[in-house]
């Protein structure tokens, strides 16, 4: 296409230097707040956070619902991704129109309707109390599980559209071929379909996993103050407590575990793979 490489350097450069100038240039001095202590380079920012116990807690809560919500996501997406792939080409389109759906509505109205649906005089209060498993209605907002069920909701769609990409891509013949041999459903799944697809897997832990770190919306208002993450806490930092020490130590350690998770994942991917 070029006629050297110096002709597609040169067309790549106005791109390059914008993006440095406009995120990574700030990125980088965010982050290196955390790193400087009165003018000189030190760690005990860090430090400093890990030592508090409800920084400990908020990340450890952040890190555990963050695999609870990707490791769910991906028992029920390759269920989903499944049962789409083998509908015909129709119903196939249909259902990937509907998994999609949820992504063009923005975040803040399908957090908001959460509320109406776990709420004290929500549906499933109303359902609760109407069957007469309690006498009053259960606290369900502000809880951990209800963050859960928003991630889980909220970043979905994503592990499923990965996977079916990967299945559409895997071989029609393989998992008759493994039935041939003898190999029941669960053997078919680890030894056959988990390999074949691991790419997907890879692509759509990432995301919810990230996503589910770095979503602030969702935890907020099903969390509020009572179940922090690292991305409520980190605009406490900067909005409260003018912090941005602290908020440059969360920023980092959200992007550290997200290029970590990645890279988990593709190990232990190609680590199966081999086996």
């Amino acid at each position: 296409m070029f006629q050297n490489r110096a002709e597609a350097l040169a067309l790549a450069l106005p791109a390059a230097v914008f993006a440095t100038l406009v995120f990574l240039l700030p990125v980088a001095i965010l982050l290196s707040e955390g790193f400087r202590t009165g003018g000189a380079w030190t760690l005990s920012a860090y430090a400093g956070f890990f030592s508090e116990t409800l920084n400990r807690t908020v990340f450890l809560r952040s890190f555990r619902l963050g695999l609870e919500v990707t490791a769910v996501s991906a028992v029920i997406g390759y269920a989903a991704a499944f049962a789409i792939v083998n509908l015909p080409p129709k119903g196939k389109g249909r259902m990937i129109g509907l998994v999609t759906l949820p992504l063009m509505i923005s975040p803040v109205a399908r957090t908001y309707a959460w509320i109406v649906i776990l709420g004290r005089t929500g549906i499933v209060n109303q359902a609760i109390t109407g069957l007469g498993f309690s006498a009053e209605p259960l606290r369900l907002l502000f809880t951990e599980t209800a963050v859960f069920i928003g991630l889980l909701q909220l970043f979905l769609p994503l592990m499923i559209l990965s996977l079916i990409s990967a299945l559409e891509n895997m071989p029609r013949d393989a998992i008759p071929a493994a039935r041939v041999l003898g190999a029941n459903w669960f053997q078919v799944f680890w030894k056959v379909v988990l390999p074949l697809t691991r790419e997907g897997l890879v692509i759509g832990g990432t995301l919810v996993f990230t996503g589910s770190l770095t979503a602030y919306i969702t935890p907020a208002i099903l969390g509020g103050s009572k179940v922090l993450m690292l991305e409520t806490l980190m605009y406490q930092q900067v909005s409260v407590a003018n912090d941005f020490v602290s908020a440059s130590v969360i920023a980092f350690i959200l992007i550290v575990m997200s290029f970590a998770a990645n890279i988990l994942l593709k190990r232990l991917a190609t680590a199966r793979s081999r086996r």
